[in-house]
């Protein structure tokens, strides 16, 4: 994003943060969704996970689920607002594993390489996402899992009225609406979500896909393969 973009973004998930709070919380079938990418992480015990977008930390307890109290958890997100009302959410549930780094996705750089990935929601709002996933990709650990959350048009046969109820949500969730693409920004979604998955599975040794919302929401982890090049790291946190 430019500066101009990321500010009017973080002002636009800020102000709207207690809203995607309560959303998180109560939209029917979001919680099964968030446990299925978690899974899709396939974490053990003792795992480091890094969430990219972790917003106001609705993907937290299932993270925290699978990698233990001996593990950790470390959200990452550019909105303040967001960030205050994770915060909140680890001081309620005393969670002493849990943290939350305020930082661009596209930036931030690990000391340690963490055990798994997740983006959730993330990849459509990058210029370049597959350029994002490779980079993401390089700062895991050995054997590492990325998994990426996101939703998208269905390509399925009743798709023209569920598409058409999408196409809304995307513009009333946009920071910018319509204003700053150039093709319709429910196009510019697809082609970033299709981008990021291409990446994935060229970069992992297994993939593992799933639909779910009658197509619009995918899950997608891959166990990634690690190539020559070591990435730089300095600590985060």
């Amino acid at each position: 994003m430019s500066r101009d973009a990321t500010a009017a973004a973080q002002q636009f998930y800020g102000r709207w943060a207690d809203f995607y709070d309560f959303l998180a919380r109560s939209t029917p079938g979001l919680g099964d969704l968030r446990a299925r990418a978690a899974d899709a992480l396939a974490l053990d015990p003792g795992d480091t996970v890094v969430e990219m977008g972790c917003g106001t930390g609705a993907n937290f307890p299932h993270l925290r689920e699978r990698v233990g109290p001996t593990g950790r958890v470390v959200g990452v997100d550019f909105t303040q607002g967001m960030l205050g009302r994770a915060r909140d959410r680890i001081e309620r549930e005393d969670w002493r594993n849990v943290h939350c780094v305020r930082a661009d996705a596209t930036e931030i750089e690990f000391r340690e390489a963490p055990d798994a990935i997740l983006a959730t929601f993330v990849v459509g709002m990058l210029a370049d996402p597959a350029a994002e996933v490779e980079r993401w990709a390089d700062r895991l650990a050995p054997g590492g899992r990325l998994a990426l959350l996101d939703a998208a048009q269905t390509t399925r046969w009743f798709g023209w009225p569920v598409n058409r109820a999408f196409r809304g949500l995307v513009v009333a969730s946009s920071p910018s609406g319509t204003e700053a693409y150039d093709a319709p920004p429910w196009t510019v979604l697809d082609d970033r979500v299709a981008a990021a998955r291409r990446a994935l599975r060229a970069r992992a040794d297994e993939t593992t896909h799933s639909e779910h919302a009658l197509g619009v929401v995918r899950i997608t982890g891959g166990r990634v393969a690690r190539r020559g090049r070591s990435a730089r790291r300095v600590q985060f946190g």
